[in-house]
Parts: C-alpha cells; structure tokens; sequence
C-alpha cells in the first residue's frame, strides 16, 4: 500500500476503523449486537448504530435489521444516529433509511494520510497563543463553552462522554486546547485506534475570530506527533467541507463519504 493509494487506504479504515465501538467501554456505557449491527447506548447525546459491513442484507431483511432499530429507540424515547458512508452497501440504504423515517443531516469527507509529514510540520501560532493536553472536567466544560460559542447549540455531551473516555481508559485519548489566555479559542482531540496503526482526530471547531490563523494545522501536527510517539503510521479524519481543503494540502486524500442518518422518535 502507497500512502496515497485510496484504494487500499479505504480498505485499511473499512478493517482497522470500523466498526466504530469505545475500547474499553466506558462505565456506563452499552453496545449490544443486533445481526451485522451495534448499538452503542450512553456515550453520546443519542445512540449510535455502527458496523464494518452489512453482511449482504437488502431488500426485506434489511428493511426489518432498520425497522428494528426504530422500534427499540421509538420504545426508549431516545435519537440514534446511523453513520452511513458513502460506499456501503446495498446502494439504495439511505433511500431505505429516510423511507424508514431516519433524516440525513451533513455529509462528512474521510480522509486518510500518513502520519509522519504532519508530525515533521511546525505552524507558527499567532503571538500569545499556545496548545495544552487536558483531561480535567473544568476544561472539558471550557472545550464545551467554546463549542456552543461556534455552533449555537449544547455541547453539554462532550463533557460527559469525553470524562467517560478519560476515566476507563487515559492512554486511549488526548484531548488538546489551544489557548489565548484564559480563553479556548479551539480544542482537538485524538483516539488510538486499538493495536493497528490509526489514529483519529475529532473536534477542530476554532472560534469565528481566531480562524486562518494557522491554529487548525497546528492543531493537527501537534496531535500528528503525539501519534508518531505511539508508533502510529496513518491519521483519519472525518472532515467537514472547511477542514477539508487544509488537510488535503498536508497530504490526506480523501477515502469515502459519511452522513449521519438520525432518527429522532
């Protein structure tokens, strides 16, 4: 496999990646099996249906694996979440999922490279700028307050879920802030992906005023480095259409498509 050979770099995030479960679950927190699907209960603000493939089911089995699923969040009151990507299969999923009354919200780009040229980069942060590894509930509220500064939503889930990630496993997370003073100005973390060579990053979000100050990419390399430091060799990144652009000029090339498919009783 070449570092650019989407093919294959795809293959490798279809068989390292996904399924996408918590290792090790943290308290608190379920997954269950139904068939070729798993249901993570307690880790987010709704559940999360994930999986490596579908096994082949189409047609009436998979409308009945799908229609399960709603029964059993319609039974709980609870939103569940569907990550679709975009070369699963059967073809027509998503048409059968929004028949089953699951909405697409906003498609993400997975994007993969190798770790090594995004740790050997040195963005210059703004003047009084600076980035710090975190783990206390007081900054992970101060990552939260940040979030909903960006979105104009409650990010009160990422203070739970991030805690719960922290307290069964440490050395399974780093979550880094980048700081002017007292304030958050953005926030990043990484998730080592078990015993294989990915990692991931997640968050990114950057306050409106403090954007194309380089904060983003320095973001990136610094995480980049602490992966190298583990002996990971690949960085995934499911990338919204801002972010894009930049990663793909430090050398990711994107794999796949996912959309979040919610359905909300």
């Amino acid at each position: 496999m070449t570092d650019l050979d989407a093919r294959a770099l795809r293959e490798a995030y279809d068989s390292q990646i996904r399924p996408e479960l918590p290792d090790p679950v943290p308290a608190g927190v379920t997954v269950d099996r139904d068939g070729p699907l798993f249901r993570v209960l307690g880790l987010d603000q709704r559940g999360f249906l994930t999986y490596r493939t579908l096994d082949g089911l189409a047609g009436a089995e998979l409308d009945a694996l799908i229609a399960r699923q709603v029964e059993f969040f319609r039974a709980r009151g609870e939103a569940v979440e569907w990550k679709l990507a975009g070369h699963d299969e059967p073809a027509d999923l998503g048409d059968r999922l929004r028949a089953a009354g699951f909405v697409p919200e906003d498609q993400e780009t997975v994007v993969i490279g190798p770790v090594a040229p995004l740790a050997a980069a040195v963005p210059v942060l703004p003047e009084g700028v600076r980035l710090r590894e975190v783990t206390s509930r007081a900054d992970l509220e101060r990552i939260a307050a940040m979030e909903e500064e960006v979105w104009h939503s409650d990010r009160g889930h990422l203070v739970t879920g991030l805690a719960r990630e922290i307290e069964a496993d440490p050395q399974s997370i780093a979550i880094v802030v980048a700081e002017a003073g007292e304030t958050v100005v953005s926030a990043g973390w990484i998730r080592y992906e078990g015993d294989g060579g990915f990692v991931s990053l997640w968050g990114g979000s950057t306050l409106p005023q403090w954007r194309r100050k380089g904060i983003y990419r320095a973001l990136v390399a610094y995480r980049a480095r602490l992966a190298q430091q583990r002996g990971k060799t690949l960085v995934q990144v499911d990338c919204s259409p801002d972010s894009r652009p930049i990663l793909e000029r430090l050398g990711l090339v994107a794999v796949t498509t996912t959309t979040p498919y919610v359905y909300t009783p």
